[in-house]
């Protein structure tokens, strides 16, 4: 100790000599005089005063021109008056949630810290301390993260809140978006959900079951949780005594009370475009961490990449049961397709399914998880066979051939020895690709995929992937996507269908950032344009040409494992230079008494032709710079016709002029014959002369 005693002593003079402690206080002080600023400035950019109107406003969603395209209406946004309730009902809320509200500026300080060292303790956010305003502001203008740089926001903006709003209408506000639990938004909705009564006709007791559930809505749900529903009653009921909002009598008889729950139905949704919006909904939470709660009590506007022509065509088309093939029993035949644009990667139109709809169900268009059958032969096998340098002539073998344990066979149990890379996809041979995959080897094919879009599962690491075997499956949508890069220079955009979200204060929530991936170069996506515009108009896809349209495509079907006589589920993906289009057909639940009745795509073809047609009046007519490989070899054709053609005259001409020369030559031969020993005589003599005048040199 003697030993330190001397360099402690140091260290605090020079501590004290340099002010230390009052440097480190005043930089402490700063950091959180910035800090004040900072958030301060953040609450004021903030346009609280227009929150009031935003809450009762519903959802927009808008089209790709900044045009209406429908409100999802929840009777939420009527709401409920606070003049108009028993004024126990907001005393039972105030009670349990915020005992100051009326007290405090807009955030409790005792409250605040409470919750702040239960959080440090713990070493996370176990606790809120938020006053209703805080709440207020969490659920209207924040994101639902939990983190400390989020709650010191909700403090500013409660403080704003409690500033420009009286306490009444901020208790309302409050009681109008709060999220009940069973679907139920505001405490109106909510009455009508458990008792199916006026929330001015609740009594007491079930005034403090509402309130309870504010805690946690879903776990204390009492047609769920009964019990606990009744147990968090009591408590509110304890606090509002304890509050003197209640005398002892009323709790008395308020806790004996039995609570009879009645099913009134609670919210509902409204909505066009049913399918579109439910995948917008989804979109806003998995892309943008959004809740379906905030997205439906904030009076959001959400911009979108809709088509409400496209999209209103592709609805009236699957409302045309002659379009598709009849269901067996109960059962509809099922379909998924969207549009997309591909220069943006937009989705212009979707529709995932026939029949009936709930709010959220199951979309084809996008969560389908199907095996895509040939209609993957472009990306997994031709693309990397192009990318290697094979080209639409290069032969490809088309014979029985087995690849370790895997035999594959053509539809048609035929072959042809060897067929043309073109012709191998025109027809949707299986041998070839699969032989053809081989030879460029898996792995290319499945970094292929990658940049297509297309996940990929290690069990996919085999030659199947060439005909679609894969473990999971893909989407409408996420074909589409990939075959947007054909259609757009080889390059991938992102699919999206929101482009921004603006909050109920005009405040951006999230905004669309465009990705681009760079999947091959543009003479391949162009080459295999030239490929797949052969399957419309002489391939498997013909059924689906349209006249003065230029369309590459392809389809696709996966086999049943109990007949050759149907298939399980049916594709067909194509493009024009402005607009992409994938389209399933199937059964959600294939069996022996459920599978489409057709061993090949026939069904589907057709239904995407109409979709196809229906959809391209709406966006201006354009061409491909490139042909289809038919138009390629017809040219090629004509080009060497004309080349014989020619040949042949010159031939003539050649023929003729021969002719002319020989008569002349003939007609002058005596003449010519006769200068020509003339001519001799003369070098002869000049010869001679030459060998006298040597010899007589010599002498």
């Amino acid at each position: 100790m003697d030993k330190i005693q001397p360099y402690w002593e140091k260290t605090v003079k020079f501590w004290k000599k340099l002010h230390l402690t009052q440097i480190i206080l005043l930089l402490t002080l700063v950091f959180v005089l910035v800090t004040i600023c900072y958030f301060g400035w953040l609450a004021s950019r903030a346009n609280v005063q227009s929150l009031k109107q935003g809450l009762s406003q519903p959802t927009v969603i808008y089209d790709k021109d900044n045009q209406l395209a429908t409100n999802v209406t929840t009777n939420r946004t009527k709401g409920v008056s606070i003049q108009e309730l028993p004024k126990y009902v907001p005393n039972a809320v105030v009670a349990i949630e915020d005992e100051r509200f009326y007290d405090h500026g807009g955030f409790d300080i005792r409250g605040i810290a409470r919750a702040f060292f239960g959080n440090l303790f713990a070493g996370r956010i176990t606790a809120g301390g938020s006053t209703i305003t805080q709440q207020l502001a969490k659920n209207a203008l924040l994101s639902p993260e939990q983190t400390f740089r989020r709650k010191i926001e909700e403090l500013f903006l409660a403080v704003k809140l409690d500033q420009v709003y009286s306490k009444d209408e901020i208790l309302q506000m409050y009681l109008n978006q709060v999220y009940f639990g069973s679907g139920s938004w505001g405490i109106g909705n909510a009455s009508k959900k458990y008792f199916n009564k006026n929330i001015k006709d609740v009594t007491i007791s079930e005034a403090a079951l509402l309130a309870g559930l504010l805690h946690a809505p879903n776990y204390l749900d009492p047609y769920k949780n009964y019990a606990l529903a009744i147990k968090r009653r009591d408590v509110v009921l304890a606090k509002m005594k304890e509050l003197g909002m209640i005398t002892t009598s009323q709790y008395k008889q308020a806790k004996a009370e039995k609570i009879r729950l009645h099913d009134g139905g609670g919210s509902f949704i409204e909505r066009k475009y049913p399918y579109y919006v439910d995948a917008v909904l989804n979109e806003a939470i998995s892309r943008y961490g959004l809740t379906q709660d905030e997205i439906l009590t904030r009076g959001y506007r959400i911009y979108t990449e809709m088509d409400q022509n496209m999209q209103a065509s592709l609805e009236r088309m699957y409302k045309s049961d002659d379009l598709f093939p009849s269901g067996s029993g109960d059962q509809l035949v099922q379909s998924g397709s969207v549009l997309v644009d591909p220069a943006s990667g937009g989705v212009r139109a979707l529709v995932g399914g026939r029949g009936d709809y709930v709010f959220r169900g199951f979309n084809r268009a996008t969560q389908l998880q199907a095996q895509p059958g040939s209609s993957i032969k472009p990306l997994v096998v031709y693309t990397p066979a192009l990318e290697a340098g094979y080209t639409y002539s290069s032969e490809l073998v088309d014979e029985p051939l087995t690849f370790g344990n895997y035999k594959p066979e053509n539809f048609t149990r035929t072959f042809e020895g060897k067929v043309p890379m073109y012709k191998a996809l025109e027809e949707s041979l299986n041998v070839p690709a699969v032989w053809m995959l081989n030879k460029v080897g898996i792995e290319k094919g499945l970094d292929a995929l990658k940049r297509f879009g297309i996940p990929v599962q290690k069990q996919d690491d085999n030659l199947a992937i060439a005909l679609g075997g894969m473990s999971k499956g893909v989407s409408p949508l996420q074909m589409a996507n990939a075959y947007s890069a054909f259609a757009n220079g080889g390059n991938r955009e992102d699919s999206h269908l929101i482009t921004k979200i603006v909050g109920p204060t005009g405040n951006i929530i999230a905004e669309h950032k465009t990705e681009t991936t760079k999947v091959t170069s543009a003479k391949v996506a162009n080459a295999m344009t030239s490929m797949l515009l052969n399957v419309v108009e002489s391939g498997t896809g013909r059924r689906a040409y349209i006249p003065g349209v230029q369309m590459a495509a392809k389809t696709g079907s996966t086999q049943l494992p109990f007949t050759s006589n149907g298939t399980k589920d049916q594709w067909m993906v194509g493009y024009t230079p402005n607009l992409v289009g994938a389209i399933w057909l199937g059964y959600d639940q294939t069996d022996q008494e459920h599978y489409l009745p057709s061993s090949s795509s026939a069904n589907v073809v057709p239904i995407f032709k109409e979709m196809m047609k229906s959809s391209l009046a709406f966006v201006p007519k354009q061409n491909f710079a490139i042909q289809s490989i038919n138009q390629q070899l017809a040219g090629k054709a004509a080009s060497d016709s004309s080349i014989e053609e020619q040949a042949q005259k010159i031939s003539q001409e050649l023929n003729q002029n021969a002719q002319k020369i020989g008569s002349a030559i003939k007609e002058q031969a005596p003449t010519m014959k006769k200068r020509l020993d003339q001519l001799l005589n003369n070098i002869g003599n000049a010869v001679n002369s030459l060998v006298n005048q040597l010899q007589s040199m010599k002498k």
